[in-house]
């Protein structure tokens, strides 16, 4: 009985701390649609960093299943003509409508804590309509050039 009773206090320890790190992410609802607009502000709660970066309820996301162009450190005028490109059509997709905010079961976070998700509207990735639309590619775990 006092084993029991030690594990049920433990499981509850334990499960209240993972509960406790793990983030609230809702997804968009109809009824309470969340508008993105680009990050321009110290303030960051629902915006676009880049094509591949935002920050959703004041989390830091990145779209884990993608690779868009840089903006901040371009390589080229075309890499950061082409981020630009993909920055403005990923905020007309997020707001576009209710979205889901994956977690695939991989990496949590990424080297600059930065959570891993997949932004999926009615099953589709919005990564893959930023892929379709070459303003992106697939992550495969490799740094290439857009130059």
């Amino acid at each position: 009985m006092r084993f029991a009773l030690r594990l049920l206090v433990v499981a509850l320890i334990v499960g209240g701390t993972i509960g406790y790190f793990l983030p609230d992410l809702r997804p968009n609802s109809a009824e309470g649609q969340v508008h993105f607009r680009i990050c321009a502000t110290s303030t960051r709660v629902n915006c676009v960093v880049d094509g591949d970066t935002i920050w959703y309820s004041g989390k830091k996301i990145r779209i884990e299943d993608i690779d868009a162009p840089e903006i901040s450190n371009p390589k080229c005028a075309y890499e950061e003509a082409l981020g630009q490109r993909a920055k403005r059509r990923l905020l007309e997709l997020l707001n576009a409508g209710a979205f889901q905010v994956v977690y695939t079961g991989g990496r949590d976070k990424d080297r600059y804590e930065r959570l891993l998700r997949v932004i999926q509207r009615d099953g589709q990735s919005l990564g893959e309509i930023l892929v379709a639309e070459g303003l992106a590619r697939r992550w495969d775990g490799a740094r290439r050039s857009w130059c």
